[in-house]
């Protein structure tokens, strides 16, 4: 795999997974060459976001927005945001909350009051301005959710899918076979049944294993670094 110098491939990966906007359908073929000149997914992988970008660039916008809007909006399988699959609505998410930006703060980055830190999107542009081995070294933290979250859009041949197969070549890193497949057994209503949607966020928050506080595996693992981080700020600068 090629360096990664200025990770802009993060930045592309992070717009893909926003609501679509026209401003978005004008930058399809920066996208294209920014992935194109970074090198850091060939192959298939590659294949899997042009076809995306070709799609997002060229299908009617609304028909986009209310695609995206039934997938990550309304299916709580589906949703963008990462401690949603660890912490559900719970206290702990809360506090979760704090460390992430917390932590992004220790880097230089600071998000937008309404953005919420946990947001993937957010979190891969924070990505894509932070050294190589400190995003790699937290992207892997999460890589249950991500592939997880691939599964469900795979089975709705859903061309999304091709963004969290890249986040999970660029990791690199093992999935936890027990762990992914906790994960799976959460309840996956089909974006297009609204009732079972509705039915799913009434029900008990999802959390991740039997203690979903920031000594578990898996993507626990990252707020357990955050929580570090935020206790020792001086440790960023040898991450």
């Amino acid at each position: 795999m090629a360096q990664l110098q200025s990770a802009r491939t993060f930045k592309v990966l992070s717009a893909l997974l926003s609501y679509p906007t026209a401003e978005m359908q004008a930058a399809a073929g920066e996208m294209r060459q920014v992935l194109v000149r970074e090198r850091l997914l060939q192959g298939v992988t590659l294949s899997g976001l042009e076809d995306l970008i070709e799609e997002l660039g060229t299908r009617e916008l609304y028909d986009l927005q209310e695609r995206y809007t039934l997938l990550f909006d309304r299916s709580r399988s589906l949703s963008l945001h990462l401690f949603e699959h660890v912490h559900g609505e719970s206290r702990d998410r809360g506090q979760a909350m704090v460390d992430l930006a917390s932590f992004y703060e220790s880097h230089g980055f600071i998000a937008q009051q309404n953005e919420l830190p946990d947001f993937l999107p957010l979190f891969l542009e924070f990505l894509s301005v932070v050294p190589a081995d400190t995003a790699l070294e937290v992207l892997r933290d999460p890589l249950e959710i991500i592939a997880a979250l691939e599964q469900r859009l795979r089975r709705r041949k859903s061309p999304y899918a091709a963004v969290f197969h890249a986040i999970c070549t660029l990791a690199r890193g093992k999935v936890d076979p027990a762990r992914l497949a906790e994960l799976a057994g959460v309840p996956d209503p089909d974006a297009d049944d609204l009732e079972a949607l509705d039915r799913d966020w009434e029900e008990a928050a999802v959390t991740f294993g039997p203690e979903s506080g920031g000594e578990a595996c898996g993507p626990g693992r990252l707020i357990t670094r955050l929580r570090a981080h935020t206790r020792n700020p001086a440790s960023n600068n040898n991450a």
